[in-house]
């Protein structure tokens, strides 16, 4: 990890941020605001991989990679950093005095730093946020508690969101969100039986990010050039198995694009999921899937009839 520069003292938060969520957004509009009071330069102190990885445990599924996770926390705090601290078998052996001398004084010049109330770091997960506001006062960098941001079901949280996906319910966790919850991949070729049936799709056999439950759903579709996304068509997903389908079964995501015509294999896309149509189920045969992907496409394009791109986003649709 990089070192800021010695003459710009810094404010810090620390966290994975995944998703990069409502309750997330609330802390980093906090931070910009102190910084720029105090003229310190924002910065996001998270760990690649997953502390959970390097201690030999599973690590929850990921919500965003790092480039989207820099997109997002950069629209909600411009000018902040990103530290990614490369989390190591030695960096989980350092105690608490260490972490706060070599990486929050030593590497970032911190003034202030932001935790939740549960934050834990040291050895052995030692020192919580009172060892941290000790140390604080020694060596010259204020503790502040970050916002806890709540609704009727309790504290907004990426494992909430991740629950609510694994559910389908894709609009209730774009809410805790404030997006559409998206996943990036590249096309590549399949069987190529949706053009037979007039309907083809973009098919994803590998994607990035956590996939929602099977079933048909209303996506939104953004294409990546040169690192650049830009809106590229609405559209349909089918994820899962494809049960009318012989010699299908395994899970895969597949996206009719409504209105366009292209070849995109190759192509990294992104799709937003805006809305579950439907559960993914059987049919008698082709006609009755065709007859049923007809549907779902004048379904998706009614629930997607008022979508815009975002301007601010260069054209991309969130």
């Amino acid at each position: 990890m990089r070192a800021l520069d010695e003459t710009s003292p810094s404010i810090v938060v620390i966290g994975n941020f995944d998703g990069v969520h409502s309750g997330h957004r609330s802390v980093l509009e906090a931070l910009g605001r102190i910084a720029s009071e105090r003229a310190l330069v924002p910065v996001l102190l998270t760990f690649d991989p997953h502390p959970a990885i390097t201690l030999g445990r599973t690590a929850p599924s990921l919500l965003t990679r790092l480039a989207r996770k820099q997109e997002l926390v950069r629209r909600f705090c411009p000018g902040i950093q990103l530290a990614v601290r490369e989390f190591t078998h030695a960096f989980s052996q350092q105690t608490a005095a260490e972490f706060a001398d070599c990486v929050l004084v030593g590497e970032l010049g911190a003034k202030a730093v932001m935790v939740g109330a549960n934050f834990r770091f040291g050895r052995g997960r030692s020192g919580g946020i009172e060892e941290l506001s000790a140390l604080g006062g020694e060596r010259g960098f204020e503790v502040l508690a970050e916002v806890l941001v709540k609704d009727e079901h309790g504290a907004l949280s990426s494992t909430r969101v991740r629950e609510l996906l694994t559910e389908g319910a894709v609009e209730r966790a774009g809410q805790l969100l404030g997006r559409p919850h998206m996943v990036s991949g590249g096309v590549g070729h399949g069987q190529k039986r949706g053009r037979t049936i007039g309907f083809a799709t973009c098919n994803f056999p590998e994607v990035n990010e956590l996939l929602p439950a099977n079933g048909v759903y209303a996506v939104l579709v953004d294409r990546v050039q040169n690192g650049v996304a830009c809106a590229l068509a609405k559209g349909v997903a089918n994820l899962g198995v494809r049960p009318t389908i012989e010699g299908a079964g395994k899970r895969l995501l597949e996206v009719h694009l409504l209105e366009f015509a292209g070849d995109l294999y190759g192509h990294e896309l992104r799709v937003h999921f805006v809305r579950r149509l439907r559960e993914e189920r059987r049919f008698a045969g082709l006609d009755d899937l065709k007859t049923q992907i007809a549907q779902d496409s004048k379904l998706a394009r009614d629930t997607l009839v008022a979508a815009e791109p975002v301007l601010e986003l260069g054209g991309a649709w969130a």
